[in-house]
């Protein structure tokens, strides 16, 4: 018995009861995948086991309360967010107990006053002390879209005798009585509305309690003199005077060979001999469907790729086509954004063969024979390619139909579509994505894609497309749309011939003046737009890659000099690089904020614009620690350009998306920005550790290395525990965005289970040092490596493998990246088996 208190109150314990509770988390999420989300529930989550293991979690920090004497010590930091942690976990108990959730359903011009719960016991149904009468639902969408801008309910409460008007839409909540109404849903015609409805005030009042305590102790961890981050401090100033006294005998070449400087660039591609003019290859009147009736073979891909090369459209005129304003996916973009897009989702390149995306758009719609031939389809699948005789990565548009004119996926796509979508195999996602791509050039090569012309009278503000339905137009309107766009392609085809674009420019200058006519709706914004070209032409984001890959390995190469030399250029110089880091840190901030002028929103909604901030967020790191460790600073530098470039691969998606309802919400923001933080931290951490597992392993154990594994290691444990204070605060205000948005601030959602394990995960490496057992040196640096695999798990694992609200699915890109991370990880494990051998050795030698 006496052992099983010692260890209860032991350090020990309270890592061994983290670790199990990390394990068990994780094994719900996929047993939730398996098993479905009630057997996750009830096998783990609502288990009595689960919850008795939380038991002991606090029993521990109880028992170690008064074993070490804490209060005694004055460790305020530490004492409050401990204790925070345990009104969390009451407050998550009492909601347990005694929350109740339900939904309400009501119909236009009907009230109900009867909440139906769904509960583990069945189908409960509690009647409300008021009635709800539903006076009118509106479901906003997105201009020319289906898609959902905001959901608003027109309530009358009856309570008491009284009416009081009332309204509830997507993040905006209506409290009446301690039950809180949410807006969840909507019937199929748009006349009725779901709420969903929470009553907790108990519950929420102790979580959020947790929550500002939490926030407060993680405060007073960076201020209190006596905290474990103020100490930390303190140690890495000795060990840096230390460090100065004893001269660095590490060999240059080890750093050299283990941290290649190199650019990351692109080979430029030779030149194409261009044939002679096709004759007649640019008449161009109606919209046309292009239906070849014999397959093309490579001289007619090579003939139409050079008739295309020779008739191009100059960059000025494709600049003022870029500029006119369209619809597409629920928003006014340029046309340059649209070009942008559908290049790169038709042939995966940012130009094609030298043309710009303008240039080849407008080459298209004015040449649709000649681009039918074409060999611009990427074709990423070998397996597709020889079963229908393509040509190789790249197809025409004519290469997919055969003699007869006869859509030759077609056979093979409808029984890709009959199988269920979890049953699909990766041939069929290729060959849907492929369809995908061959129907958009069909819809460019008819003009029913972007919309162009605003139809004033049109409720939902939609944009049409010259080669859509037009019979709702009057007919002088629909005359002029079909008119002006063919004449003003046919004035493209003239202009290439005789080098006199002025007809060319007076049509467009024409569409344009009937755009800002019939634009009722005000949905062109000049000053947003002519941003918007402004951010595609800069690449920020590409050239800020490149800058950080340049500026990063040249300033690694001088903190390695810096180690084996002490001399003042080197000094000069790093403080030289480190300056023009700075200002392409600044540069990747301006174009942060530059994408969020143009979206409206905060650019950390999708995966790629979050990648771009964890970049941003991860040099931010390595500048606020690099003043410590010029070594430190070159990581992140590093580290950043391999985030950007990992956000620049084809499976990452740039393009700018309006925003579901739920995500419009000042909490997202806050929460998404703070948590994605935590990862640039992490990030640091991890570069940090495999640094010092490299030392450790591939040097001498002499003062020189002892000191510098000292010196990163603290900085390492330092960036621990930024990252860990803001990986916690951000997980819970996602959990008051959930709150506020829907009425529930934890569901156990696969996230939202693995934000919480990596909390744990780092919360278990910043402890380590307390059970001082064994090589804590190796094991902590092993471990804040190790423990960046739940970050992983948690931003991209979870999206594309567990089932919840956040899974994508995988696509064939994202698994070869997946397969790529886990090699890593291996070499990283070999890497600590080698470090821990050495030091070992060394340790028996001694």
């Amino acid at each position: 018995m006496e052992r099983v208190f010692t260890f209860f109150s032991s350090y020990r314990g309270t890592i061994v009861l983290m670790t199990i509770y990390a394990v068990g988390l994780a094994s719900a999420t996929f047993i939730e995948k398996t098993m479905g989300t009630e057997a996750a529930k009830m096998l783990v989550y609502y288990s009595p086991l689960f919850i008795f293991l939380q038991f002991l979690l606090v029993l521990n920090f109880l028992l170690l309360l008064f074993r070490e004497k804490w209060f005694l010590r004055k460790k305020w930091a530490l004492l409050v967010i401990h204790f925070a942690l345990i009104v969390i976990l009451g407050g998550a108990l009492t909601t347990h107990l005694f929350g109740k959730e339900g939904q309400v359903h009501i119909r236009e011009g009907e009230r109900s006053d009867r909440m139906v719960m769904y509960t583990s016991k069945g189908v409960q149904v509690e009647r409300l002390p008021f009635e709800l009468e539903l006076v009118k639902f509106t479901l906003n969408r997105y201009p020319g879209s289906q898609s959902p801008s905001s959901y608003e309910s027109d309530l009358l409460v009856h309570l008491d005798g009284e009416v009081r008007e009332a309204r509830v839409f997507m993040n905006n909540v209506l409290d009446l009585k301690g039950y809180r109404f949410f807006q969840a849903s909507y019937d199929p015609d748009e006349k009725g509305t779901v709420l969903s409805v929470n009553r907790d005030v108990a519950g929420r009042t102790i979580t959020y309690s947790g929550y500002l305590l939490l926030i407060i102790g993680f405060i007073l961890i960076f201020f209190v003199p006596n905290s474990r981050f103020r100490t930390l401090l303190k140690q890495l100033k000795g060990v840096r005077k230390q460090a100065r006294k004893v001269l660095p005998a590490l060999p240059l070449c080890f750093f050299l060979g283990l941290f290649p400087s190199t650019v990351i660039g692109q080979e430029s591609t030779s030149d194409t001999m261009l044939a002679p003019l096709l004759d007649d290859s640019l008449e161009v009147s109606q919209p046309m469907q292009v239906s070849p009736s014999v397959r093309v073979g490579m001289d007619a891909h090579h003939a139409a790729l050079e008739t295309a090369l020779q008739n191009a459209v100059p960059v000025e005129h494709a600049a003022r086509f870029g500029a006119l304003p369209v619809q597409f996916r629920g928003r006014v973009m340029p046309m340059n954004t649209f070009s942008s897009e559908i290049l790169r989702k038709l042939h995966k390149e940012r130009d094609f063969e030298g043309l710009n995306p303008d240039r080849f758009l407008l080459s298209l719609f004015a040449m649709p024979r000649v681009w039918s031939m074409v060999p611009l389809i990427v074709v990423d699948n070998e397996l597709i390619q020889f079963m229908y005789e393509l040509p190789g990565s790249y197809a025409a548009y004519a290469d997919f139909f055969d003699e007869e004119g006869r859509y030759c996926l077609l056979p093979r796509l409808q029984e890709a579509f009959h199988r269920p979508v979890n049953e699909r195999s990766t041939l069929d996602k290729e060959l849907i994505n492929l369809d995908e791509r061959v129907n958009i050039v069909y819809q460019l090569f008819n003009y029913s894609i972007p919309g162009i012309f605003p139809d004033p009278n049109d409720p939902t503000h939609t944009w049409y497309a010259p080669g859509e339905d037009l019979s709702h137009f009057p007919r002088q309107d629909s005359l002029f749309i079909t008119q002006t766009f063919s004449l003003y392609l046919s004035e493209v085809g003239h202009a290439v011939r005789s080098g006199d674009w002025d007809k060319a420019g007076d049509v467009l200058w024409l569409l344009e003046a009937h755009q800002l006519k019939n634009d009722k709706a005000q949905l062109i914004n000049p000053k947003k737009l002519r941003a918007e070209v402004h951010y595609n032409e800069m690449n920020i984001f590409g050239r800020c890659k490149v800058g950080y890959f340049i500026l990063g390995g040249l300033l690694l190469l001088v903190a390695a000099v810096q180690l084996f030399r002490s001399r003042s250029w080197l000094t000069y110089a790093s403080r030289v690089l480190t300056i023009a880091v700075v200002l392409i840190f600044l540069y990747h901030m301006f174009g942060m904020g530059l994408r969020w002028y143009i979206s409206g929103y905060a650019p950390w909604s999708n995966s790629y614009e979050t990648m771009v901030y964890i970049a941003w967020a991860t040099v931010l790191a390595g500048l606020l620690f690099g003043r410590k460790n010029s070594l430190t600073l070159a990581l992140a530098t590093l580290f950043g350009g391999v985030i950007l470039f990992v956000s620049g691969l084809n499976w990452m998606d740039p393009q700018i998306n309006t925003l579901v309802p739920v995500l419009k919400s000042p909490w997202l923001m806050f929460h998404v920005a703070v948590i994605v933080a935590a990862y640039g931290f992490f990030g640091i951490s991890f570069l940090l550790g495999i640094t010092n597992l490299s030392l450790i392993a591939f040097t001498k154990n002499d003062a020189a290395v002892t000191s510098r594994v000292k010196e990163l290691s603290i900085i390492n444990n330092l960036s621990l525990l930024v990252g860990l204070a803001l990986m916690t605060t951000g997980t819970f205000l996602g959990a008051v965005w959930a709150n506020e948005s829907w009425g529930r601030y934890w569901g156990w959602d696969p996230k939202e289970t693995w934000a919480l394990i990596t909390v744990v995960i780092y919360a278990i490496v910043t402890h380590i040092h307390l059970a001082k057992k064994g090589n804590y040196t190796w094991l902590f640096n092993f471990l804040s490596v190790l423990a960046f695999s739940s970050v992983l798990m948690t931003f991209l694992g979870v999206n594309y493998f567990l089932s919840g609200m956040h899974s994508y699915g995988h696509t064939s890109g994202s698994v070869a990246v997946f397969l790529y991370i886990a090699a890593a990880f291996g070499l990283i494990l070999l890497l600590g088996i080698l470090a821990y051998r050495k030091r070992t050795v060394s340790k028996l030698s001694s």
